[in-house]
């Protein structure tokens, strides 16, 4: 008897839930897009500054790795483009002022034994003019003397000019050549050693970190997880009957279970592909079946409150 009254009132259940429209709310989950935060460089981390679950700003130190022998080839690098800065300012100068009144006093000197070679010279050949004055040969020493001396002016005077002035210009050319290289090799220097101390490229959560201190990180191994607000979005899933009337910017409503009231954020992604398609025909009974993918995002406050993996219902419109 008891069965018997029970039946239609079950059976009234039942019918009453196949008669229920469907939900008109799509699911979905939470889904974020992790920024990893590695370093090119390899080395031991000497620092971690950062804990699970901490907010990070833009520029907040996340970690250091061990930096002595970046330290030791930038200074390096520092030192030989001194070097090489400091041999093409000792190109671009003539030689030292005690090098050059060297060559001066020797100018001088060859000069004074030119003017008495001239005067010597002057007397033998008045003494030739003169019948038994001079012989031939005394007369062409003297000649002789004044051209070698003549020789040697024009020999010192070629070294002082030389001297006063700068080296020639394809070694100058060759100099500041060098410097150019050394120069980008303390760039390149500077770079290593301030990637072995990485900040925070955003502000956001930290979702994770990877490695203790002490521990030694691979060169482009990350080591903090970052979260940024920006990066938390919905994945829900349309039938193919309602993704006609969803576009990009429309307004969603997201319900989360243990939140009191909708979350509200916006559409900024309809997959253009179907998913969980049938294969080879789309009949009138298997359309039905096919799903697009949606993703909405959030402002920074709203995106706080949602979790990657969680699982929520998007209600799309105002």
């Amino acid at each position: 008897m008891i069965f018997q009254s029970l039946f239609p009132i079950a059976a009234l259940v039942l019918l009453a839930g196949c008669g229920r429209p469907p939900s008109p709310a799509a699911q979905g989950y939470v889904e974020g897009e992790f920024v990893y935060v590695s370093s090119p460089r390899a080395g031991t981390l000497d620092a971690l500054s950062v804990r699970r679950g901490a907010q990070v700003r833009a520029g907040d130190p996340l970690f250091v790795l061990d930096n002595a022998p970046e330290k030791a080839a930038r200074d390096q690098a520092a030192e030989q483009l001194a070097q090489g800065r400091a041999t093409l300012d000792d190109l671009k100068k003539g030689k030292r002022p005690s090098e050059i009144q060297s060559v001066q006093a020797q100018l001088n000197q060859a000069q004074a034994a030119l003017a008495l070679a001239v005067q010597d010279l002057a007397r033998q050949e008045k003494l030739a003019a003169v019948p038994g004055g001079a012989a031939q040969q005394d007369l062409d020493r003297a000649r002789s003397a004044r051209d070698q001396d003549s020789q040697r002016v024009a020999q010192l005077e070629a070294d002082l000019t030389t001297a006063q002035t700068a080296s020639r210009d394809d070694q100058i050319a060759a100099a500041e050549a060098g410097v150019r290289a050394l120069q980008a090799a303390l760039v390149r220097a500077d770079w290593d050693l301030s990637q072995k101390t990485q900040t925070a490229p955003a502000a956001g959560l930290v979702f994770d970190t990877l490695y203790r201190p002490g521990e030694w990180v691979a060169a482009g191994r990350p080591v903090v997880a970052l979260l940024p607000p920006e990066n938390v979005k919905v994945r829900a899933f349309v039938a193919e009957t309602r993704v006609g009337a969803i576009h990009p910017g429309d307004a969603v409503r997201v319900t989360v279970d243990g939140a009191g009231q909708a979350l509200p954020g916006k559409v900024s992604f309809i997959s253009p592909q179907a998913e969980y398609t049938p294969p080879v025909i789309y009949s009138q009974e298997s359309r039905g079946k096919l799903v697009f993918m949606v993703e909405a995002v959030f402002d920074a406050a709203t995106a706080a409150q949602l979790h990657p993996g969680q699982p929520v219902d998007v209600l799309f419109g105002p």
